[in-house]
């Protein structure tokens, strides 16, 4: 286990530095670079920036370098000091702007998968133990509509039927007189009447999507010997399940890992825009569009990063929990 934490870290160093390269690579491709798009920006507005201001600009966003040149004061920075660079936009560290949005993004992102994972589990086992019965059909047309609805679709729902029926605010995570006030007990409380909406709405459809893989797993180990042996022996069956094909069957849940740790950076992008939630979805969304090439490279990178190490956890959780699973 040792052995391959350790060649799994020694080969994240070249990797990621691969990564780093083609995120810098990617962010460049489109026609244009920021002082394109901000020009296009203020010639909507009836605006004329003459040339020489734009060489100005990009002069001064280091812009008119090579793209290799810009690539190393990009990543050397990030490597020597820990500097993402200044997005160009909104004239801040990346960092700064990065990092104050992590916190609601992770309490966010770790609710929905709390709900999802306590869902989820149960029922999907409850579905394989009870297969073909009525409530069995039940669960499985609910997986399947969860499945269907569009997530954005599903918060516009549950936004009118917050505001119509409950009378709430909705809208955001915070109401406007708890916005820039300091935390306090009255925040916190009003954090959480605005937080369910969101992680309902992400739930679902992961919810509706484990259940179907859980029950599937269920049913294939639930008909094997081991099974039947462990009856024969006169174990509880809910015992018997908990202890043997439940502790198998958890291998998706496990490998969620991989794609959850990046999802805290880029999460849901269209049900944060819809419920203009200050999450790092809509940023990522906006320094894409804005091609503010340092923001967007230090979201790209920091995707990238969380799923290498999101695949290193869960391959190692994989062997702990399945012992069919040898690293080596």
């Amino acid at each position: 286990m040792l052995v391959f934490i350790v060649k799994r870290l020694l080969w994240m160093l070249p990797f990621l530095v691969a990564i780093s390269f083609l995120s810098f690579v990617l962010i460049q491709l489109p026609p244009g670079d920021y002082v394109t798009t901000y020009i296009a920006t203020l010639a909507a507005s009836n605006e004329v920036v003459d040339q020489n201001t734009a060489a100005d600009l990009r002069n001064r966003f280091g812009l008119d370098q090579p793209m290799v040149v810009q690539y190393w004061k990009w990543i050397s920075n990030i490597a020597l000091r820990g500097d993402f660079g200044l997005s160009f936009e909104w004239q801040q560290p990346v960092g700064d702007l990065i990092w104050e949005r992590m916190a609601l993004t992770l309490l966010l992102t770790l609710s929905a998968l709390l709900l999802t994972w306590g869902i989820a589990l149960p029922v999907g086992v409850f579905s394989a133990v009870k297969k073909y019965s009525v409530a069995d059909y039940i669960v499985t047309g609910l997986s399947f509509l969860g499945l269907a609805i569009p997530s954005f679709l599903l918060a516009l729902v549950l936004m009118y039927v917050a505001a119509v029926e409950f009378g709430q605010n909705v809208g955001g995570l915070f109401s406007e007189e708890y916005l820039t006030a300091p935390w306090s007990i009255n925040k916190v409380i009003d954090l959480l009447q605005h937080l369910w909406i969101p992680v309902v709405i992400l739930a679902v459809s992961g919810t509706a999507s484990l259940i179907r893989v859980m029950r599937a797993n269920m049913l294939d180990e639930l008909h094997k010997p081991y099974v039947t042996t462990a009856r024969a022996k006169g174990l509880s069956e809910f015992t018997l399940l908990v202890k043997y094909p439940l502790r198998l069957a958890l291998n998706p849940f496990i490998s969620t890992i991989a794609w959850l740790l990046p999802n805290l950076v880029s999460g849901s992008i269209i049900v944060a825009i819809v419920l203009s939630l200050p999450t790092a979805g809509p940023l990522l969304l906006q320094s894409l569009m804005s091609q503010d090439m340092y923001l967007a490279g230090a979201f790209i990178l920091l995707i990238c990063a969380l799923t290498v190490l999101g695949s290193l956890v869960s391959d190692i959780l994989l062997a702990l929990v399945d012992p069919r699973i040898r690293l080596e």
